[in-house]
């Protein structure tokens, strides 16, 4: 797991950099600033916006972090599912900080303004966060394919090294291709540098655009195919066989089947439900209000890395045991 995310964390700052400085080296349009007119002027109503948000962000930085910290210290968690599961709570910390904190800044400026390296960076983590959750959750769903398919060939299948492999493909291939993308949309020239969303996203630029790249439509179209598409079409597949496997067993299977499944599928189809809302938006945004977009927004940045840790803490037995042993380590030791 260290060695993980040692590799991790050299591989995406090799990407980010390489990216940065040859953006940089051949783009002057990096000194021009974006500004969000979906703020408005500041209102005393601010305050009571940026204290929700507040709220909501630091619950979800709690709750993915105390999760991530149960799944660490406790060994007996320490199994391709729930490494796995701190994988997609690490994610959840991304998706949070991506957005939030600078809502927050907004919400109590008056200028509302962001460069535009800035805002590629923004673009670059937020895409990483949709993308990277659903890698994370199609080896999730392979997981328990093999876990309740295959029981008996389980630990010679998910050995330390596949699990090793399938969480690097699932992280570094969205780095990798993410940053192509940034690059082809740095390449863009803008003609309008003002915007009604919230914070930046491909389509956002992409409409500010003098000319539309049919390059970074194809591109961003592979990408949608291949880093949603496919993994939706992993996870749909093994649960279908596992349904099918499930209705032929007996009924103390089926329910552990359940029991195992639940969770994964519940927070599997809330992600895909607030990205489904996301991409209708942009889809027809000319037709819908700019507080639907607002409304969207929450519910993709906010909801999954609140709920995803909550879902599973209530949801698996193991990770509940361990919450309930973990507290009651704190206790006593506050007490002492």
């Amino acid at each position: 797991m260290k060695f993980w995310n040692y590799f991790l964390y050299v591989h995406s700052t090799f990407l980010v950099r390489f990216s940065m400085k040859t953006i940089m080296m051949n783009h002057s349009s990096l000194d021009n600033t974006m500004t969000f007119t979906s703020y408005g002027s500041f209102r005393p109503i601010n305050y009571f916006f940026f204290t929700l948000t507040l709220l909501v962000y630091l619950l979800s930085i709690f709750s993915n972090v105390f999760l991530m910290l149960v799944i660490y210290f406790e060994s007996s968690l320490h199994k391709p599912m729930y490494i796995f599961l701190f994988n997609l709570a690490v994610n959840g910390l991304i998706g949070s900080s991506t957005v939030w904190p600078k809502v927050m800044e907004n919400l109590l400026s008056d200028t509302h303004k962001s460069s535009f390296l800035a805002c590629l960076v923004q673009v670059f983590w937020g895409y990483f966060y949709m993308s990277s959750a659903y890698t994370t959750f199609s080896v999730m769903a392979y997981d328990r394919y093999v876990s309740i398919c295959k029981p008996l060939q389980y630990h010679s299948i998910m050995t330390p090294g596949k699990v090793k492999t399938l969480l690097t493909v699932a992280n570094v291939v969205p780095m990798s291709t993410l940053s192509l993308l940034v690059y082809l949309i740095s390449t863009v020239p803008l003609c309008k540098y003002t915007t009604q969303n919230l914070f930046c996203d491909v389509m956002t630029l992409h409409n500010l655009s003098c000319v539309k790249s049919a390059l970074v439509n194809l591109y961003a179209t592979c990408l949608l195919t291949s880093l949603v598409g496919f993994p939706c079409i992993v996870v749909l597949l093994s649960y279908a066989v596992i349904l099918n496997v499930s209705l032929k067993a007996s009924k103390d299977a089926q329910k552990k089947a359940l029991s195992t499944c639940s969770s994964h599928l519940i927070t599997f189809i809330n992600f895909g439900v607030a990205t489904l809302f996301f991409a209708i938006y942009h889809r027809y945004t000319t037709f819908l209000p700019g507080k639907v977009y607002i409304l969207i927004t929450a519910d993709w940045f906010a909801i999954p890395p609140l709920l995803n840790p909550v879902i599973y803490g209530i949801r698996t037995q193991e990770i509940r045991k361990c919450f309930v042993k973990t507290v009651r380590k704190i206790r006593f030791s506050g007490n002492f």
